[in-house]
């Protein structure tokens, strides 16, 4: 019994086992022969190193400033009774801002002026007991220590009537000083005080007017750069640079009148390394606002036969920069280069790179070392709309 039955449980196995093989055969598992794709050329579009004759443009990230920028501040103190601008208003030297309550400033003047003329009347009966007093003694009529001590008198009522002349004068000043006048041509702010507000003489900040015409732009060089100029210059900025510098504004409008240096700070900075120089432009339209930010540009000398390659083709890493050359067999390759000025939307190549070499503009992206290129060349000109990496 037991071995009929182990008979049957053997063959169902085996019948299992044979159709088990059968579908692993069919469904190809051990076939030893895999079918493989090429992998496909990768399109981007590519360029030649251009090489020529290239005038450097040496350019720098400056910022507006007023060349003056005064804070408004009473000489006096009192309650504002009338204001003549508005904020942002245009202004000129001496133009009135502020009315200052001056009431008490003209009481003070009409008790200075009463004071003073009061020691004016104790100054001349002084100086007539002194001229009695010398014909007496000429006579020796009077001691002469009375003589002096009526002069020693005069005098102290002059010193008296001096005082009091020069307390008249500051009276008037201060009366003077409650219109608050604009010092400089320029533009107030808008943080300025209001009508009623008390203000404290020297302490309270009234208004702020900042100068507009000239006008200044900051902005700093390197090291290297101020070294480079200087040695152009034989010890200072060569004149075609600090005599000729152009300004493009935010908005990428060229400004259309041309700046000069006027001043270079004494030295480099700790913190930046950098050195910061102040260009002035003329600002007749008062177009251009302090804060405003700005690109200061000025043309170099030429490089000769220099390689340039298109802006957008360089990858930036860590401080290294990439480019991806196209090589003889249309495959990808990651290079190194060194790179100088940027020149428009060209960027000069000091190292990585020879005139005969053809780098990826379009599709960086997409492609690795060793990738198969597709390749479609076009001139640096056609180069005007946004990249598609």
């Amino acid at each position: 019994m037991s071995s009929k039955y182990s008979t049957r449980t053997y063959a169902a196995i085996m019948i299992s086992v044979i159709l088990v093989g059968a579908v692993i055969v069919h469904s190809g598992w051990f076939s030893k022969t895999q079918t493989t794709q090429a992998p496909q050329a990768v399109e981007v579009k590519a360029t030649k190193v251009v090489q020529r004759d290239t005038p450097i443009q040496y350019e720098f990230v400056g910022q507006v400033k007023s060349k003056d920028e005064i804070k408004i501040m009473s000489k006096v103190s009192g309650n504002i009774v009338a204001k003549m601008v508005n904020g942002g208003d245009l202004v000129y030297k001496g133009q009135p801002l502020f009315q200052i309550d001056d009431k008490q400033y003209r009481s003070a003047i009409n008790s200075a002026r009463a004071t003073l003329n009061k020691s004016k009347v104790t100054l001349r009966n002084s100086q007539k007991d002194v001229e009695r007093y010398q014909k007496l003694a000429s006579v020796n009529g009077i001691a002469q220590q009375t003589v002096d001590a009526n002069v020693s008198q005069a005098e102290e009522d002059a010193a008296t009537v001096d005082v009091n002349q020069a307390n008249l004068q500051q009276a008037e000043e201060d009366s003077q000083d409650t219109l608050i006048v604009s010092p400089v041509d320029g533009r107030i702010d808008v943080n300025d005080v209001s009508n009623g507000y008390y203000v404290v003489a020297g302490s309270t900040t009234m208004a702020t007017v900042s100068s507009m015409d000239p006008i200044w732009v900051q902005f700093s060089m390197s090291e290297n750069e101020y070294l480079n100029f200087a040695q152009l210059g034989n010890g200072t900025l060569p004149s075609n640079f600090k005599d000729n510098l152009k300004l493009t504004l935010s908005n990428g409008v060229e400004y259309p009148l041309i700046g000069h240096i006027e001043q270079i700070d004494k030295g480099v900075s700790d913190t930046t390394g950098t050195i910061t120089l102040k260009a002035a432009f003329s600002n007749p339209q008062k177009l251009l606002l302090p804060g405003m930010f700005a690109r200061v540009s000025a043309q170099g000398d030429v490089r000769k036969g220099a390689l340039l390659i298109p802006q957008r083709a360089v990858k930036e890493l860590l401080e290294n920069t990439f480019v991806t050359v196209v090589t003889k067999d249309y495959k990808a390759e990651s290079r190194s280069v060194k790179m100088g000025n940027k020149v428009g939307n060209m960027w000069i190549v000091e190292e990585g790179l020879t005139v005969d070499d053809c780098i990826v503009v379009e599709g960086i992206d997409k492609v690795k070392q060793g990738t198969t290129l597709k390749v479609t060349m076009i001139e640096p000109e056609d180069l005007q709309t946004p990249a598609k990496q």
